[in-house]
């Protein structure tokens, strides 16, 4: 018997985990959910594992009927969560009995919002992850994403069966990250950053850009001061990850996001740190953005920061 029945799929709501980090090598792209961080401190609110997926809801989120009771937690954006007509927090667990319907409105703060359930959604393992590649038509709930009348499972939880011991959880405000405060995106010099004039990264890092309306899971378009290469935007493929800053030959550039190919022929002018991708995963079409480069040993210090605080969260909900 289903657990969960989809009464309205939102705009574009997907089941994601941390993706496909493992056959990169064979040209299959990552996917897993845009705000990682946000994922990873949802499931571990509930009790699961980090990777374990769950739904990752865009803009507009879905309206969800329960059909058996569990323990949910709702992070990332926020797109104004109710329960049963009542309004609810975030970065808390929350007890859900059968017949609940958990609606989303419009987004208030952010782009995505991340929905983890005690026990994780049960679909069908692809390459080792339950990531939705909606382009590829796979992962997920049969490769797209959800549909008025689908009904998902919820899977086993290893950790802790007892949800009774997750309820009433919430995240302190000092551990939850900011997206409502600007900052710059921090990124480190690219690979062909050398291929532009000089004065094309001192606009880089003093203007701002505006994400523009085609961008979406597989890369972030940006608009503003074109960029200027000294000798053509084209180059020999080149590795590309989350994160990469391309840009093709009209000047504009695009940030590679989750679904991006695993190489381009495109000039890369840098790389934004790992830890900056969940905060500009929840920009939405019209914002604008700074960018501020930094050096790789602030990168790697800014990541042990984020995973030490991960740790201690992490030690404190197995006590």
């Amino acid at each position: 018997m289903a657990d969960i029945e989809v009464l309205k799929p939102g705009l574009l709501s997907t089941v994601q985990d941390l993706g496909r980090t493992d056959f990169r090598m064979y040209g299959v792209n990552t996917s897993g959910a845009m705000d990682r961080f946000s994922l990873r401190l949802a499931n571990l609110l509930v009790g699961n594992r980090e990777n374990e997926a769950a739904l990752e809801v865009t803009l507009i989120g879905p309206h969800l009927k329960f059909l058996k009771d569990g323990v949910i937690a709702i992070t990332g954006g926020d797109l104004a969560p109710r329960l049963n007509g009542a309004a609810i927090g975030m970065w808390k667990t929350i007890l859900v009995a059968e017949g609940d319907i958990l609606q989303f409105g419009h987004a208030k703060h952010g782009c995505r919002s991340y929905v983890a359930i005690n026990g994780g959604i049960n679909v069908p393992l692809v390459m080792g992850s339950r990531s939705t590649f909606v382009r590829g038509g796979y992962g997920g709930l049969e490769g797209r994403s959800l549909r008025e009348g689908d009904l998902l499972d919820i899977g086993t939880n290893e950790l802790q069966v007892d949800r009774a011991l997750y309820t009433g959880r919430s995240l302190p405000v000092s551990c939850r990250p900011d997206f409502v405060t600007e900052r710059p995106i921090r990124f480190i010099r690219g690979p062909q950053a050398n291929r532009f004039i000089e004065t094309s990264m001192d606009i880089f890092v003093s203007e701002s850009y505006t994400i523009l309306n085609e961008s979406d899971r597989m890369g972030y378009r940006l608009k503003g001061t074109q960029l200027v290469h000294k000798s053509g935007a084209d180059i020999i493929s080149d590795t590309v990850t989350i994160g990469s800053i391309q840009v093709p030959g009209d000047g504009q550039p695009i940030v590679l996001m989750s679904d991006c190919q695993v190489t381009g022929g495109y000039t890369q002018i840098g790389v934004v740190i790992s830890v900056d991708i969940p905060y500009l995963a929840q920009k939405k079409p019209g914002d604008s953005i700074q960018f501020q480069q930094i050096g790789i040993e602030d990168a790697q210090h800014y990541w042990r920061e984020q995973e030490r605080l991960i740790s201690l969260i992490r030690m404190h909900n197995a006590r």
